[in-house]
């Protein structure tokens, strides 16, 4: 049975802000800030992304992103280890679970970014598997490569020592510590336009990996756009799934994330989290070779922030979180905002054109009900919304009402109709109520 949690996971994620060079001194600076500022409304992960392994990376960033057959650490069964000189407390064969242990005792968890595969090196070297007497070279597909990252093989279906490889580093990352494995180069195989998800298998794999190694780990695949007619095989075997490539401070990538999510509405659930990727604010883009501002307007963040809420999205920030300003900080921890993120919430698409979406959101235990309206012109627009139309509040919502914009505080007080100036591109949340009479 996969790890089901309450909520969709929120955290911090390296690789926004330090692509391949993120090392010990900045996760750990990184996990002190969140459990000072953050984590009091619900930020508790703390994921170190891509290429912990490789000793050189970026050190040729000008040339390479990933450095061709670059210098990785590796233990004698072709696992991949961090790399020492980024991350010293990993020497004697301690792995990840010094960091591990810091960034628990601060009251929060630990993830890695991992390629699918098994890393060529071991391939080529002939490392044995654990506890097989079958080889690396067996196991791997040659056929089967990640079109922008040049470490890894994929791994063969259904041959001897396959299941058992992934046994191997799962069971190795469960004692290390870590509560949080993204997995790249698995959601969409996007070398193979043909075969988009020819690592399925893979996906069943590390699942059942993970099922048997005694730890609750969240498993998370990358990169997307995720497959809609696969959504029963991410829902059966991982907890997250991206239903988009990269995405970055960019309105139209923004605009876009509308469309993607009403694809995928109807596949939110317990443990099942499609997948918005993670939150360009702040400071980015240091480990790129410039470091940037977000180019993301402070309305435009707000609608960021609105949606992958009332939709359910995991939330992973990508910024420097030593460098967030207090307007930052302040977004992050709205907690009657980000509470939407919860399993009790269900968030659904009402209305969408070229100008502006409706958003609904209802919890069924408690009755809440939430009104999102966006606006996606360059000029600030009037929206309306009749509520007793809306599906989800099933005609509950009509007469006299009233409703608390969340973002600014402001209240309105209407009759069945909600009217309301939404800025350009941005957003406005309301939690709605019923008005007594003697209040009308």
């Amino acid at each position: 049975m996969k790890f089901r949690m309450d909520k969709a996971p929120m955290g911090w994620n390296s690789y926004d802000y330090y692509d391949t060079t993120v090392n010990e001194a900045q996760v750990k600076a990184n996990a002190d800030f969140m459990a000072a500022h953050l984590k009091e409304a619900g930020w508790e992960y703390i994921v170190v992304d891509i290429e912990w392994y490789a000793k050189d990376s970026g050190t040729m960033r000008d040339q390479y992103q990933y450095i061709p057959f670059g210098d990785e650490a590796i233990d004698a069964y072709g696992r991949l280890l961090p790399a020492e000189n980024k991350f010293p407390s990993a020497a004697g064969g301690k792995g990840f679970a010094p960091l591990a242990e810091y960034i628990h005792h601060l009251g929060l968890k630990f993830g890695i970014h991992i390629m699918r595969g098994i890393p060529r090196i071991a391939a080529h070297k002939h490392l044995p598997v654990l506890g097989t007497d079958v080889t690396a070279n067996q196991i791997a597909d040659p056929s089967s490569i990640c079109g922008w990252n040049p470490d890894m093989y994929g791994v063969r279906k259904d041959v001897a020592g396959a299941q058992e490889y992934y046994d191997s580093i799962i069971n190795l990352y469960a004692q290390w510590g870590v509560d949080y494995i993204k997995c790249d180069d698995i959601c969409n195989t996007n070398l193979y336009p043909h075969n988009p998800y020819s690592a399925a298998h893979e996906v069943e794999m590390l699942h059942r990996a993970i099922e048997k190694c005694g730890r609750d780990i969240v498993l998370s695949l990358s990169p997307g756009p995720a497959l809609i007619e696969k959504a029963w095989h991410y829902e059966k075997y991982a907890n997250l799934w991206r239903i988009t490539d990269d995405f970055w401070d960019k309105w139209e990538l923004l605009r876009n994330m509308f469309d993607r999510c009403e694809l995928w509405q109807n596949h939110v659930a317990q443990g099942c989290y499609p997948d918005c990727d993670m939150l360009p604010l702040g400071r980015l883009g240091k480990g790129f070779g410039r470091e940037w501002e977000t180019n993301f307007t402070k309305d435009e963040q707000r609608t960021m922030m609105t949606l992958w809420c009332v939709f359910g999205s995991p939330l992973m920030i990508g910024a420097e979180l030593t460098k967030l300003d207090a307007w930052t900080i302040e977004l992050l921890t709205r907690k009657e905002i980000l509470k939407l993120v919860s399993n009790d919430y269900a968030g659904r698409q009402f209305e969408k054109n070229e100008a502006y979406a409706v958003w609904s959101c209802l919890n069924d235990k408690t009755g809440e009900k939430y009104l999102a309206m966006f606006n996606f012109l360059e000029t600030d627009k009037v929206l309306t919304c009749c509520l007793n139309e809306v599906e989800q509040f099933a005609g509950q919502a009509g007469g006299v009402c009233g409703a608390t914009e969340l973002w600014s505080g402001e209240r309105l007080v209407f009759e069945g109709v909600l009217v309301d100036t939404v800025p350009a591109h941005g957003a406005r949340l309301y939690l709605l109520d019923e008005i007594p009479q003697q209040e009308s």
